[in-house]
C-alpha cells in the first residue's frame, strides 16, 4: 500500500493521541540547563547570533526602545528556528508545517499591535491608511487596499512559514519514495541530491524563522 505523502504531517500517533506536538518543547525537555551556562562553541555562536539580531531589531524598532522590546522577537525567532531545524530529522514531527502553530504565533502578535496602535496612536494609524502623495480621487480605494493588506498580514505570515516547510518535506519524501525502484548508479545520484536538498532545507529553516521575526518587528514599528 502506497504511503500518503501528507502522512508525515499528521500530528496523530498510532494510539490516536496528539503527542507529536510535544516535539515543540523537546529542546527544553532534553537539553539540560547547564548546557546553556557552561561556555562552549555553541554557546558563543548562539550569543553572537542573538546580539546581531538584537542590534538589527533595535534599529527597526527605534533606538529609544529598551532591550526588552527585542526579547519577544528574538524568542519567536528561536522557537521557529528550533522547530524548523528539528523537523528535518527522521521521525520527528514538524509543528511549524501546521497552521495551528504558525497562526497561533502570528495572530496574537498582529492583534496586540493593532489594539495598541488604534488605542494609543489613532491619528497615526488613520494616516497610515493613505500613503503620502496619494491623489484625492484614489484615496477611498487606497483606504480599502491598505485595510485589506493590513488584515491579511497574520495569514500571510502563517501561510508563508507553513508552505515553505511543507514544500521542502514533500520534495524530500517524493525523492525518497523513488529510491527502491532505481538502479545502483541512480541511487548514488539520488543520495547526493538528497544531501544537497537537506542542506537547502536547513538554509530555508533559518531564513524563514528570520523572515517571520523581521516582519513581526516591522509590523510592530509601524504602530509607534
Amino acid at each position: 500500500m502506497m504511503m500518503n505523502l501528507f502522512s508525515s504531517f499528521d500530528p496523530s500517533s498510532n494510539m490516536g493521541l496528539s503527542l507529536n506536538w510535544m516535539s515543540t518543547l523537546i529542546g527544553m525537555l532534553l537539553i539540560p540547563p547547564m548546557f546553556w551556562i557552561i561556555p562552549s562553541r555553541f554557546n558563543y555562536m548562539w550569543m553572537f547570533l542573538i546580539n546581531i539580531l538584537h542590534k538589527e531589531f533595535k534599529i527597526l524598532l527605534g533606538n529609544h526602545k529598551s532591550q526588552g522590546s527585542t526579547l519577544i522577537f528574538i524568542s519567536i525567532f528561536s522557537i521557529i528556528l528550533f522547530n524548523n531545524f528539528i523537523g528535518l530529522f527522521p521521525y520527528i514531527f514538524t509543528s511549524t508545517s501546521h497552521m495551528t502553530m504558525t497562526l497561533s504565533l502570528a495572530l496574537p502578535l498582529w492583534l496586540s499591535f493593532m489594539i495598541f496602535g488604534w488605542f494609543n496612536n489613532t491619528t497615526h494609524m488613520l494616516a497610515h491608511l493613505v500613503p503620502q502623495g496619494t491623489p484625492a480621487v484614489l484615496m477611498p480605494f487606497m483606504v480599502c487596499i491598505e485595510t485589506i493588506s493590513n488584515m491579511i498580514r497574520p495569514g500571510t505570515l502563517a501561510i508563508r512559514l507553513s508552505a515553505n516547510m511543507i514544500a521542502g518535506h514533500l520534495l524530500m519524501t517524493l525523492l525518497g519514495n523513488t529510491g527502491p525502484t532505481m538502479s545502483m548508479l541512480m541511487l548514488n545520484f539520488l543520495i547526493i541530491t538528497q544531501i544537497l536538498l537537506l542542506t537547502l532545507e536547513t538554509a530555508v529553516s533559518m531564513i524563514q524563522s528570520y523572515v517571520f521575526a523581521i516582519l513581526s518587528t516591522l509590523y510592530s514599528s509601524e504602530v509607534n
